[in-house]
Order: structure tokens, then C-alpha cells, then sequence
């Protein structure tokens, strides 16, 4: 026999019902799983009367410390820029995106003075470091706003 969907059976024990407890003298005992006598056995009784609402405050664990959801400026090395832009080309977060260097052009692009850049470009709405700002100047390119 081939296996096919319409013949596929749960394993024998793998569904079961569960325990309908607190439905009458008939179904499953008296108490219902809630012990003998007391106030956590009578309808009503939370668990904050038992434990105490300052412990229950006091004793669950809290994160602590921040975590900015504003993030980062996506990194751009020089070596990158060397290997992907050719003379005068100007270098922008929708040109870098083009050309894979970056994931999204919505956010903040930041060109890092790592490797060398051997030729003049242009960076337009790009943060530089100040590494990378003095390569680009040397190389003959420059930056604007």
C-alpha cells in the first residue's frame, strides 16, 4: 500500500482526551483536583491570595537596561567603493544599492576608511569618517551634503 494523505491515521495513544474534571459527581471525583477543604478549593480563589501580590511583583524576573530600536548607519569600507565605482562616479546610498553594496537606501549610509581608494569620486548623502574623508580628498574626489 502506497502512503497517501487521505490514509494517514494518528499513531495509536497519540490523541486522547482530556480530563473533563469539576463536571459532576459522575465524570472523574469529588474535588476536582483542587484538594480538601480551604479557600484555594472554593470557586473565586485566585492564586494572587495564596502567594501575595507584592512577592508575585517582587519575584518575576525583569529585563533590565535599554535597547535602542533605532538602528545603525549601514558600513561602507573604501575597499569596496575602490573595486565597485570608476572615475568621477558619484557614490550615493541609491548607487550603492544598485550595486549590492547596501541593504536599503532608506537608511543611513556611513563610508569607513577602510583599504585605500585609488581614484576620484563623488559622495553624495553619505556620513563619512574622518579617515575616509581625508583618502577621498586625497584621491582627488570630494564630498557634498
Amino acid at each position: 500500500m502506497t502512503l497517501s494523505l487521505h490514509a494517514l491515521r494518528p499513531g495509536f495513544g497519540a490523541k486522547k482526551d482530556k480530563k473533563r474534571v469539576g463536571r459532576g459527581l459522575g465524570s472523574k471525583g469529588t474535588t476536582a483536583g483542587r484538594g480538601q477543604k480551604g479557600q484555594s478549593s472554593r470557586a473565586g480563589a485566585s492564586g494572587l491570595q495564596r502567594i501575595g501580590s507584592r512577592h508575585l511583583m517582587l519575584s518575576t524576573p525583569k529585563l533590565r537596561g535599554f535597547k535602542s530600536i533605532a538602528s545603525g548607519a549601514q558600513a561602507v569600507n573604501l575597499a569596496d567603493i575602490s573595486g565597485s565605482y570608476v572615475v568621477g562616479e558619484v557614490v550615493s546610498p541609491r548607487t550603492l544599492l544598485k550595486k549590492g553594496l547596501v541593504r536599503d537606501a532608506k537608511q543611513d549610509v556611513k563610508i569607513l576608511g577602510v583599504g585605500e581608494l585609488t581614484h576620484a569620486v563623488t559622495v553624495k548623502g553619505c556620513r563619512v569618517s574622518v579617515a575616509a574623508q581625508a583618502a577621498i580628498e586625497k584621491a582627488g574626489g570630494k564630498i557634498e551634503a
